[in-house]
């Protein structure tokens, strides 16, 4: 029994913004987003993109480059280098294949592939064809080697790629003290390439990174809006209750107390019931004062005013007796030990729900006999408030889902775990029946 506003699905979608700028950020930002770097250790590259396909995109791609390198290293060591059959199978799995691995570490498989082009540059310097041709990287070599920048420069931090980038111009400024004759060097631009590849890629996932932690940071904001505007909301309901409310509430509880001096031919029943309105008023002014501690303060002051005593199912007699003097007929049946048995989240939602139905009787149904009835078993609380027709014309009655007071019950009901069961009669009455479980509600307060 909701009285939310149902929403029709995909009504959020067609009132998305169609343009560019308010759709989000821009293709560039998404897919920085997208390329940023797991945090996590050995987690797949795009391991956080939002469809399948994209996060089997970079194996997909490290083995293209696998499948197509790894034929034609093999072929051009030994065909145009003039490298040993043996040793080119070897140097082409070992340049290779160790690009599936940069998927996922990138720094292992760097180093694997740094030693293995190492290695093959001084093997080439005994090679029968190395002359006139590129050294001490191949041009296969330097294709791989830039997908293995690729990969770190999206995976690894800074300090990182700056070592990366001077460890290998440090490896082809050693070799290049020892170059073969006849071959172009192609130490420098290897070390170009890689930079540009580290920087841009290392740019790349930084703009990611940036999107995200301003994404992050606009939602603590929002959420910091909503509970500033929850706290403003909750100072001028305050304001207005204290304005409102409690100004005239004191006037009552001050006229009922210096009646019986301002009027002193008062019967002694005038006397009393003058003296019981004033008890009432200052009960409720009790409890306006109490609400306003919670609406007004944060956390400290709010945990200050849930410390004052809450009524319960023992106060229920009084709050009987206090209605009968105000001229409505209320039986009460209360179940001996029912206040000792629940717990305080259904003794005060219990109080609460007959309150409010009581409320209801004198507002709607005056002098219409009402009978109050909470019994206990070994599961739950049953509430159960109902009253007669009303004697003359008065207010209609409320119907359910309409009116604050049994949106009030429903909610009590719904936190304690339980349900609500409110209606009019056949005969002109109406029904309030509240069953509140004792298990929900002791785990609801632990």
């Amino acid at each position: 029994m909701s009285d939310r506003p149902r929403i029709r699905p995909g009504r959020r979608n067609r009132e998305r913004p169609s343009t560019p700028e308010a759709a989000g950020p821009g293709a560039l930002a998404q897919l920085g987003v997208v390329l940023r770097t797991p945090a996590r250790a050995a987690e797949p590259l795009l391991a956080q993109a939002p469809k399948a396909w994209q996060r089997i995109l970079p194996f997909a791609i490290a083995g293209v480059f696998v499948v197509t390198l790894l034929p034609v290293t093999i072929t051009v060591l030994a065909s145009d280098y003039g490298l040993g059959g043996g040793w080119s199978g070897a140097l082409g799995v070992a340049q290779t294949v160790p690009l599936l691995l940069a998927v996922t570490r990138p720094v292992r498989a760097w180093a694997v592939v740094l030693i293995a082009d190492t290695i093959g540059a001084l093997l080439l310097l005994q090679a029968d064809k190395v002359a006139s041709h590129p050294w001490p990287w191949p041009p296969m070599t330097i294709v791989g080697y830039l997908l293995l920048m690729a990969c770190l420069g999206l995976r690894e931090s800074v300090r990182t790629l700056v070592g990366v980038w001077l460890a290998t111009g440090a490896v082809g400024a050693a070799l290049g003290f020892f170059p073969p004759a006849g071959t172009s060097n192609t130490a420098a631009l290897l070390f170009v390439l890689a930079g540009v590849v580290l920087a841009l890629t290392g740019a790349l996932r930084g703009y990611g990174d940036a999107q995200r932690r301003i994404a992050e940071q606009e939602s603590i904001s929002e959420a910091e809006r909503a509970r500033r505007t929850l706290l403003e909301e909750r100072a001028r309901i305050a304001r207005e209750l204290h304005d409102v409310v409690a100004h005239h509430m004191s006037v009552i509880t001050v006229q009922a107390d210096s009646a019986p001096y301002r009027l002193p031919d008062l019967t002694e029943p005038v006397r009393e019931e003058f003296a019981a309105i004033a008890a009432s008023a200052r009960e409720s002014l009790g409890e306006m004062r109490r609400l306003l501690t919670v609406l007004r303060g944060d956390g400290t002051e709010r945990a200050e005013g849930e410390k004052a005593p809450q009524p319960g199912i023992d106060r229920l007699q009084q709050l009987v007796e206090t209605t009968v003097r105000a001229g409505q007929p209320v039986e009460l049946s209360l179940a001996a030990g029912a206040a000792r048995t629940a717990p305080p989240a259904v003794d005060l939602s219990a109080y609460r729900i007959v309150q409010e139905a009581l409320a209801n009787v004198v507002r709607h149904a005056p002098g219409a006999a009402t009978r109050v009835s909470v019994t206990v078993d070994a599961d739950e609380v049953l509430v159960v408030v109902v009253n007669g027709p009303a004697r003359g014309a008065v207010v209609a009655l409320e119907s359910s889902g309409t009116g604050h007071g049994l949106v009030g019950m429903r909610e009590r009901v719904r936190l304690t775990g339980g349900t609500l069961d409110t209606g009019p009669l056949p005969d002109g009455g109406f029904r309030v029946a509240a069953r509140l479980p004792l298990n929900d509600a002791t785990q609801e307060t632990t």
